[in-house]
């Protein structure tokens, strides 16, 4: 891994000559080879149907939105022996955090049109089981130390979501990228983690996690108030979060701070349990 891709997965890609050049500015590793992005995935099914969605929206073209079109290999797999490929796209990960969440909006405007995937109903990963946890679909063991207990009095405040679901990328922050070099150049997004929720909900995901983790200032909860049931949105995403982070193995109390801060934040929105 340290290396890069192997010879035989360049070869399938076509770039079997190529130098595996890091991408550290990237979310996770990759590898530029020629003009191909090479990252590994951990869920193969995963990432082959994320490239095919992938596919479809760029077919189309998404407004205001660059997309990193995947490359399947010679023999028409998208995923060769943990290896995906997508042409690649010029930019960073920056703290452009409004931007993120004005760039979640108009990519589900796009999603819109997709079919729910057979992968949201059979996947059971930590991601889905926590979001099910969050929307009261589901019971899931949380650690009470890691966020289980705060997740338990939040879970009170909870109300019903009145908006409709679609596919919406639920994991959206930190893997936008920027083009420093062309301060107008569309943000791009390299691939789709799917979750069959309001589109609120996955920008509200974003807020949280740039409240938690990403130093955002508490105003960005009051910028995006517009959105529909904003202050159940932010609770609901919250409650995903706690539920990822209290079944995560490598999360410890003190990581949990930065989502009690957004907790407080968020709890000072909703009224009185």
């Amino acid at each position: 891994m340290e290396h890069g891709p192997p010879e035989h997965v360049r070869t399938a890609f076509g770039v079997r000559e190529a130098v595996p050049r890091p991408r550290p500015d990237l979310p996770g590793p990759a590898w530029r080879c020629d003009s191909l992005v090479l990252r590994p995935v951990a869920d193969t099914v995963l990432a082959a149907w994320s490239a095919g969605a992938i596919e479809e929206l760029a077919a189309v073209g998404v407004d205001g939105l660059r997309l990193a079109r995947p490359v399947r290999a010679s023999d028409g797999r998208r995923v060769v022996a943990g290896w995906a490929a997508s042409h690649d796209v010029a930019g960073r990960v920056e703290p452009r955090h409004d931007d993120v969440v004005a760039a979640s909006l108009r990519l589900h405007r796009a999603t819109a049109r997709l079919e729910r995937p057979r992968l949201v109903d059979d996947r059971d990963d930590l991601l889905a089981r926590a979001d099910r946890a969050a929307f009261g679909e589901r019971t899931v063991p949380l650690d009470p130390e890691t966020g289980g207990t705060l997740f338990g009095e939040l879970a009170r405040r909870r109300r019903a979501l009145e908006r409709p679901s679609q596919l919406v990328h639920g994991d959206l922050f930190g893997t936008v990228l920027f083009d420093p070099s062309d301060p107008g150049a569309p943000p791009a997004v390299l691939d789709l983690v799917p979750f069959w929720r309001p589109v609120e909900w996955a920008a509200a995901v974003v807020v949280i996690d740039a409240l938690a983790w990403g130093g955002a200032d508490p105003g960005i909860l009051t910028r995006w108030a517009h959105l529909v049931q904003w202050p159940q949105m932010l609770l609901h995403a919250l409650l995903f979060r706690l539920a990822v982070h209290a079944q995560h193995p490598s999360c410890t109390r003190e990581s949990l701070q930065g989502l009690e801060h957004a907790a407080r934040l968020v709890g000072s929105l909703l009224p009185p349990s």
